[in-house]
Protein backbone atom coordinates (compact mmCIF):
# COMPACT_ATOMS: atom_id res chain seq x y z
CA UNK A 1 0.00 0.00 0.00
CA UNK A 2 1.20 3.43 -0.68
CA UNK A 3 -0.07 6.96 -0.87
CA UNK A 4 -0.06 9.59 -3.13
CA UNK A 5 -1.73 13.22 -3.17
CA UNK A 6 -3.05 15.00 -5.73
CA UNK A 7 -4.58 18.45 -5.03
CA UNK A 8 -7.80 19.52 -7.09
CA UNK A 9 -6.83 22.09 -9.85
CA UNK A 10 -9.31 24.12 -10.78
CA UNK A 11 -9.71 23.05 -13.99
CA UNK A 12 -10.97 20.14 -12.88
CA UNK A 13 -14.08 21.31 -11.98
CA UNK A 14 -17.36 21.52 -13.35
CA UNK A 15 -19.77 24.37 -13.95
CA UNK A 16 -21.46 23.38 -10.51
CA UNK A 17 -17.78 23.86 -8.72
CA UNK A 18 -16.93 19.92 -8.25
CA UNK A 19 -14.57 17.58 -9.62
CA UNK A 20 -15.63 16.02 -13.43
CA UNK A 21 -16.19 12.50 -13.03
CA UNK A 22 -13.29 11.75 -15.25
CA UNK A 23 -10.76 13.01 -13.57
CA UNK A 24 -11.06 10.42 -10.83
CA UNK A 25 -9.56 8.21 -13.48
CA UNK A 26 -6.61 10.38 -14.54
CA UNK A 27 -5.58 10.46 -10.38
CA UNK A 28 -5.81 6.75 -10.11
CA UNK A 29 -3.26 6.78 -13.22
CA UNK A 30 -1.19 9.23 -11.39
CA UNK A 31 -1.26 7.33 -8.21
CA UNK A 32 -0.08 4.10 -9.68
CA UNK A 33 2.80 5.02 -11.67
CA UNK A 34 4.06 7.02 -8.23
CA UNK A 35 3.47 3.58 -6.60
CA UNK A 36 5.79 1.68 -9.56
CA UNK A 37 8.53 4.64 -8.69
CA UNK A 38 8.04 4.10 -5.36
CA UNK A 39 8.51 0.29 -5.77
CA UNK A 40 11.18 0.82 -7.66
CA UNK A 41 9.50 -0.39 -11.30
CA UNK A 42 9.07 2.96 -13.26
CA UNK A 43 7.71 3.35 -16.17
CA UNK A 44 10.87 4.91 -18.03
CA UNK A 45 11.99 1.10 -16.82
CA UNK A 46 9.46 -1.17 -17.76
CA UNK A 47 9.64 0.46 -21.16
CA UNK A 48 12.84 -0.02 -21.63
CA UNK A 49 12.15 -3.58 -20.88
CA UNK A 50 10.04 -3.59 -23.92
CA UNK A 51 7.02 -3.91 -21.15
CA UNK A 52 4.03 -1.54 -21.65
CA UNK A 53 0.47 -2.52 -19.63
CA UNK A 54 -2.53 -1.38 -21.24
CA UNK A 55 -6.10 -1.20 -19.49
CA UNK A 56 -8.23 -3.83 -19.83
CA UNK A 57 -11.04 -2.78 -17.09
CA UNK A 58 -11.20 0.45 -14.75
CA UNK A 59 -13.90 1.04 -12.38
CA UNK A 60 -15.06 4.19 -10.26
CA UNK A 61 -17.69 4.39 -7.37
CA UNK A 62 -18.15 7.64 -6.32
CA UNK A 63 -18.72 8.20 -2.59
CA UNK A 64 -18.38 12.15 -1.94
CA UNK A 65 -18.02 15.45 -4.35
CA UNK A 66 -14.50 16.86 -4.35
CA UNK A 67 -13.47 20.46 -5.25
CA UNK A 68 -10.75 23.03 -5.87
CA UNK A 69 -8.29 23.10 -3.98
CA UNK A 70 -8.84 19.71 -1.54
CA UNK A 71 -5.78 17.78 -1.45
CA UNK A 72 -7.22 14.00 -2.12
CA UNK A 73 -4.95 10.86 -0.67
CA UNK A 74 -5.03 8.16 -2.68
CA UNK A 75 -4.14 4.83 -1.68
CA UNK A 76 -3.06 2.12 -3.93
CA UNK A 77 -2.99 -1.87 -3.33
CA UNK A 78 -2.64 -4.59 -5.56
CA UNK A 79 -5.60 -6.47 -5.25
CA UNK A 80 -4.48 -9.26 -7.66
CA UNK A 81 -1.27 -10.86 -9.58
CA UNK A 82 -1.71 -13.32 -12.63
CA UNK A 83 -1.83 -13.23 -16.05
CA UNK A 84 -3.24 -9.00 -15.51
CA UNK A 85 -2.64 -6.76 -12.02
CA UNK A 86 -5.02 -5.28 -10.52
CA UNK A 87 -4.69 -2.24 -8.15
CA UNK A 88 -7.35 -1.00 -6.10
CA UNK A 89 -7.61 2.52 -5.10
CA UNK A 90 -8.87 4.52 -1.94
CA UNK A 91 -9.55 8.14 -1.94
CA UNK A 92 -9.69 10.08 1.00
CA UNK A 93 -10.21 13.76 1.77
CA UNK A 94 -8.62 15.70 4.49
CA UNK A 95 -11.27 14.92 6.82
CA UNK A 96 -10.47 11.55 5.92
CA UNK A 97 -14.12 11.08 4.02
CA UNK A 98 -13.26 8.29 1.16
CA UNK A 99 -14.56 10.10 -1.98
CA UNK A 100 -13.86 7.65 -4.80
CA UNK A 101 -12.63 4.09 -4.59
CA UNK A 102 -11.87 2.31 -8.01
CA UNK A 103 -10.28 -0.69 -9.53
CA UNK A 104 -8.06 -1.11 -12.64
CA UNK A 105 -6.93 -3.92 -14.59
CA UNK A 106 -3.95 -3.95 -16.48
CA UNK A 107 -2.29 -7.10 -18.87
CA UNK A 108 1.35 -7.02 -19.17
CA UNK A 109 2.44 -7.48 -22.85
CA UNK A 110 5.49 -6.91 -24.92
CA UNK A 111 5.70 -4.08 -27.37
CA UNK A 112 4.82 -6.25 -30.22
CA UNK A 113 1.35 -7.18 -28.04
CA UNK A 114 2.36 -10.13 -26.50
CA UNK A 115 1.00 -11.08 -22.81
CA UNK A 116 4.28 -11.31 -20.68
CA UNK A 117 4.37 -14.25 -17.98
CA UNK A 118 5.62 -11.98 -15.59
CA UNK A 119 7.03 -14.70 -12.98
CA UNK A 120 8.91 -16.62 -15.50
CA UNK A 121 9.81 -13.70 -17.65
CA UNK A 122 10.90 -11.09 -15.49
CA UNK A 123 11.01 -12.35 -11.54
CA UNK A 124 11.74 -9.52 -9.86
CA UNK A 125 9.03 -7.35 -11.07
CA UNK A 126 6.96 -10.37 -9.99
CA UNK A 127 8.47 -10.49 -6.70
CA UNK A 128 8.11 -6.60 -6.28
CA UNK A 129 4.49 -6.95 -7.02
CA UNK A 130 3.84 -10.03 -4.83
CA UNK A 131 5.11 -8.12 -2.11
CA UNK A 132 2.78 -5.33 -2.12
CA UNK A 133 -0.10 -8.18 -3.09
CA UNK A 134 0.85 -10.11 0.39
CA UNK A 135 1.36 -6.80 2.43
CA UNK A 136 -2.21 -5.58 1.06
CA UNK A 137 -3.48 -9.43 2.10
CA UNK A 138 -2.15 -9.47 5.55
CA UNK A 139 -3.59 -6.05 6.08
Amino acid sequence: MTEYVHTVQYYETDKMGVTHHSNYIRWMEEARVDFLEKIGWDFARLESMGIVSPVANVSCDFKHPTVFPEKITIIVTVLELRASIKFGYEMKNQEDVTVCTGVSQHVLVDTQGKMIRTKKEYPELYAALSAHLEANNEG
